[in-house]
């Protein structure tokens, strides 16, 4: 008996298609670099006569996509593409690029049961429809998953031989070592010395770091020294020469140490007695910030909660740091807060939250913005497609530049269920808010005031006086409801 022969697929000249390329920053047996792929892949677009739009080009650099648990921006904004219909062809190098979970491959089948998926590599396309090509494609995710588990495996066994012989490891240069961590940087390691005797005689890091960055002393990175460097560089092991593996010590490391390690004991022991001693002081003063999250800076940086023995007061977080960008600007918390109590309930008294569902947190600057840095990126496509001079580095660094800044304005736009107002908006909105004043319900008034406001900008004080409140300082910006 012969079987019923499979109707041919038909592919219609000028279908739009998406194009996905992926590089794994693990040792994967195929490390074809991004550009290429997406080289091929066009070239297998033209072949078809598919049509691919910038905006469906999609590229995951340096992903795994064996992880579990990594994000992969690219393949989560393509799935959601195809679900809305735009696209029902993919075209990738091979199929490992797509996936390397079993999850990956059964998502994207749920889609091609509604929208008659087809994807296309270098040597044969599988249409995500059709039982066998289903089958076959199971078999070589399931393949490819074990061949990355076993990787994996024998990775992290190389790792812990490596750790327990005392090998250096280490992603940025250690400061106070060459580039391999295995020689010592004197001009560095006498600042290393100065650092941690200058913390046992009672220096805090901010201070040590002022001082650094004054005398013009950069780290390892090239960069100014701040507070955080300067609690970095004590908490480092290497600069002791021992060898630790997941935070735990494993053994002696085989490079030369700058700090001995009776020294570099007593600096941890001050700094757990430090520790607990600031966090004793904070427990005795603790108290909810309402505003985190939206009290901001005329600067542009956000304003956190802060506390001296005699006030509360939000302060800008600009000002640890040293030299250019520092702002020290604060305002007292009460009467901020209190201030604002009033504005909220104004707002939620007159606020019908009937028939809405979810309200989205977008200026029309970022939409905007959004649609020329579009605009840029079909252009720097076509000229990639065009122009022989232009290469593949120029272009993936300034198409990286562009989704950078699309993705910072996706991240702002917050979406702000509509739910959180549920017997809060209304005619009664002053009693309600008492209401959660009483239950201490910190968390749904932050929460309200991050929904009704996407900033409360703090500026300069009108006089000197620190923290003094004034409520010209205060400009509110309320977010649109929609």
């Amino acid at each position: 008996m012969s079987h019923p022969r499979k109707p041919k697929t038909v592919i219609t000249a000028g279908e739009h298609a998406s194009i996905y390329c992926r590089i794994s920053h693990t040792q994967d047996d195929d490390q074809t670099g991004v550009d290429r792929q997406e080289r091929i892949c066009r070239e297998i677009a033209e072949r078809l006569q598919l049509r691919v739009d910038p905006e469906h080009v999609y590229i995951d650099n340096n992903r795994s996509a064996w992880k579990r648990n990594r994000k992969r921006p690219g393949w989560d904004r393509m799935l959601i593409s195809m679900a809305e219909g735009e696209t029902r062809h993919v075209i990738v190098y091979h199929p490992d690029r797509l996936m390397r979970q079993p999850k990956d491959l059964e998502e994207l089948l749920s889609i091609a049961d509604e929208r008659r998926i087809m994807l296309h590599g270098e040597a044969n396309r599988r249409n995500l429809s059709d039982p066998d090509d289903r089958f076959i494609l199971r078999i070589e995710v399931a393949h490819a998953c074990r061949s990355s588990d076993d990787s994996s495996r024998r990775l992290k066994d190389m790792w812990i031989d490596h750790a327990s012989e005392g090998k250096p490891h280490f992603g940025n240069r250690p400061y106070g070592y060459t580039k391999n961590g295995r020689e010592i940087n004197e001009d560095e390691a006498k600042i290393v010395r100065e650092v941690y005797l200058r913390y046992l005689d009672g220096e805090s890091p901010s201070a040590i770091a002022k001082d650094l960055y004054a005398r013009k002393i950069p780290t390892s990175k090239g960069k100014k020294w701040q507070a955080e460097n300067v609690r970095h560089l004590l908490s480092s092991r290497y600069v002791a020469a021992i060898r630790s593996h997941h935070g735990e010590e494993v053994a002696v490391g085989t490079w030369p140490a700058i700090i001995d390690r009776g020294q570099w004991n007593e600096v941890q022991e001050r700094r757990t007695h430090r520790a607990a001693r600031i966090s004793k002081n904070r427990k005795n003063s603790d108290r909810y910030y309402l505003l985190r999250g939206v009290a901001t800076c005329a600067c542009g940086a956000r304003m956190a909660g802060s506390n001296s023995a005699r006030y509360a007061y939000y302060r800008c977080t600009r000002a640890k740091i040293h030299g250019e960008g520092k702002c020290d600007r604060s305002i007292s918390a009460g009467p901020l807060e209190s201030f604002m109590r009033d504005v909220a309930i104004a707002a939620l008294s007159e606020l019908d939250t009937s028939g809405c569902t979810v309200a989205t947190s977008r200026s029309d600057a970022d939409i905007r913005a959004d649609e020329l840095d579009q605009r840029k990126l079909k252009e720097l496509n076509q000229m990639w497609l065009d122009d022989d001079a232009f290469t593949a580095t120029e272009y993936k660094d300034m198409r990286a530049e562009i989704m950078k800044r699309i993705k910072e304005r996706q991240l702002q736009a917050v979406q702000r269920p509509i739910k959180l107002l549920d017997g809060i908006a209304g005619p009664a909105a002053e009693e309600n808010w008492k209401a959660l004043e009483r239950a201490n319900d910190h968390h749904r008034m932050n929460a309200i005031y991050q929904f009704l406001f996407s900033a409360v900008i703090i500026h300069p004080p009108n006089r000197k006086g620190g923290p003094v409140f004034d409520t010209d300082r205060v400009e509110t910006r309320p977010n649109p409801l929609g």
